[in-house]
C-alpha cells in the first residue's frame, strides 16, 4: 500500500517552490508514494503542480489580511466553503500525513486534516511567521523553518515542536556554467563583472525604470541580465519601454545588455555567471541566492504581510551576505552608486558571497522530507 501524502499551500512561489522541491525529494527517499496537491482556484500552483506530474485539486479560498478591507468580508463567505471541500477531499484521499507550505490556501486543508487526526507538518519560509502559518501552527504535528529569527517569531506554547530545518531549494537552480549564459543571452564576450537584475514573473517596476534611467552608466562597467516580468493585461509593459531604451544605446554597449521576460531553465547558467543580484527579498529568492553564495542588492517590496521582505533582506544584511536600497529611495542614481560601490570591491563582493552560504542550510529538504516521511509512517 502506497504511503500517501496530501501537500498544500500557494498563492505566490515562494509557497509553491519548497513544496514542488519536497515532493520531489520525497520521491528521490521513497518510491511508494501517492500524492494528492490542494491548491487555490487562481493561483499560480496548478500548472506548477501539473508539470511536476502531482494530481492537483482546488478549493475555494478567502484570502486572510493583517489589515481592513472590504474584501474581508467576501472572503468570509469562501473560507467556510473552502473547508467543506478541503474535509471532503481529505477524507476521500485518506493521506498518512499533510505537509502544507503556507499561504491561506493551506488553512483549509489544515483544518481538514486536524479534524480527521491525520498529522500535519507545515513549513515557513520567511524570518518571520506568515499569518496563515500562525493558524496553522495551533493544529500542527511539527513546524520546520527556515531562519532562526523565525523561531523568535514563534508563540513560544509552538516551539517544542519546532526546529530550524531551512528552505528547500529546488535542485535546478545547481550546477549551471557561465559561458552558457553568455552564449545563450549573446552577451559580449568582455571581461565585465556581470549583474543579474530580477523582479519575479510580474516584474519589479521600481527596479525595473531604476535600471532603464541609469542604463548606459551601468553598462560602462557591467554586463546585465535583466528579467523584466510581465505586467498586468492593461498595464504599460517595462518590456517594451527597456527595449525602447537597448536600441538607443551605443553598438559596444547594447551587446552588454541581454533583456528577457521570464528566465526558465536556463537560470542556472545565469546564477553561474552572475557576480552580484539585484532583486527583490521574497523568501525563495533569498533562500537560493544564500545556497549559491551569490551577494544580493536587495529592494525588498513594501509593503507584503508584516513586511516580511524587509525583515529576509535584514536578515542577510546583518550577516554580512547583502545590501539593502529601500523602496522609495530606489532610483536610476541610487542604483548606480550601490552597484559601482559594490563591484568596485571584489574581495567584499567574495565575502558577502560567503557570508551568504553560512546561511544556507543545503540539506533542508532531505531533513524536512524524511520528518513527513517518519510521521506518515507513525
Amino acid at each position: 500500500m502506497p504511503t500517501k501524502i496530501l501537500v498544500t499551500g500557494g498563492g505566490t512561489s515562494g509557497h509553491i517552490s519548497p513544496a514542488l522541491a519536497l515532493i520531489q525529494t520525497l520521491r528521490e527517499l521513497e518510491s511508494d508514494l501517492e500524492f494528492l496537491y490542494i491548491g487555490s482556484k487562481t493561483g499560480l500552483e496548478r500548472e506548477l503542480v501539473e508539470a511536476a506530474n502531482a494530481p492537483f485539486v482546488s478549493i475555494s479560498t478567502g484570502k486572510l489580511r493583517r489589515y481592513l478591507s472590504l474584501e474581508n468580508l467576501v472572503d468570509q463567505g469562501r473560507i467556510p466553503l473552502g473547508i467543506g471541500q478541503s474535509l471532503a477531499h481529505v477524507r476521500r484521499f485518506k493521506p498518512h500525513v499533510v505537509l502544507a507550505t503556507g499561504g491561506y490556501v493551506a488553512v483549509p486543508p489544515v483544518l481538514a486534516a486536524r479534524f480527521w487526526k491525520v498529522p500535519i507538518l507545515i513549513h515557513e519560509q520567511t524570518a518571520q511567521i506568515g499569518l496563515a502559518n500562525l493558524i496553522s501552527a495551533r493544529f500542527a504535528t511539527k513546524i520546520a523553518l527556515s531562519w532562526d529569527g523565525a523561531l523568535e517569531a514563534l508563540p513560544l506554547r509552538y516551539r517544542e515542536k519546532a526546529w530550524v530545518a531551512g528552505n528547500p531549494v529546488r535542485a535546478t537552480i545547481f550546477g549551471g556554467q557561465a559561458q552558457k549564459a553568455v552564449e545563450f543571452f549573446a552577451l559580449s564576450e568582455e571581461n565585465l563583472p556581470t549583474i543579474y537584475v530580477t523582479g519575479g514573473s510580474l516584474g519589479a517596476r521600481v527596479i525595473n525604470r531604476a535600471v532603464e534611467e541609469a542604463l548606459p552608466q551601468l553598462l560602462e562597467r557591467t554586463r546585465i541580465i535583466h528579467q523584466c516580468g510581465q505586467q498586468p493585461e492593461g498595464d504599460e509593459q517595462d518590456f517594451d519601454r527597456l527595449t525602447r531604451a537597448k536600441e538607443q544605446l551605443p553598438d559596444d554597449l547594447r551587446s552588454r545588455y541581454a533583456l528577457t521576460r521570464f528566465v526558465r531553465d536556463e537560470l542556472k547558467h545565469v546564477f553561474a555567471l552572475a557576480d552580484l543580484v539585484v532583486s527583490r527579498a521574497g523568501a525563495s529568492t533569498v533562500t537560493e541566492l544564500c545556497a549559491l553564495g551569490k551577494p544580493a542588492l536587495y529592494v525588498p517590496l513594501v509593503p507584503t504581510g508584516g513586511d516580511e521582505q524587509t525583515k529576509n533582506a535584514r536578515m542577510c544584511e546583518q550577516r554580512g551576505a547583502a545590501r539593502i536600497l529601500g523602496q522609495k529611495e530606489t532610483s536610476g542614481e541610487t542604483l548606480l552608486h550601490n552597484v559601482e560601490d559594490l563591484l568596485l570591491n571584489r574581495a567584499r563582493l567574495e565575502q558577502m558571497g560567503q557570508a551568504a552560504k553560512t546561511l544556507a542550510k543545503p540539506d533542508a529538504a532531505r531533513d524536512i522530507a524524511q520528518v513527513v516521511l517518519d510521521l506518515a509512517k507513525k
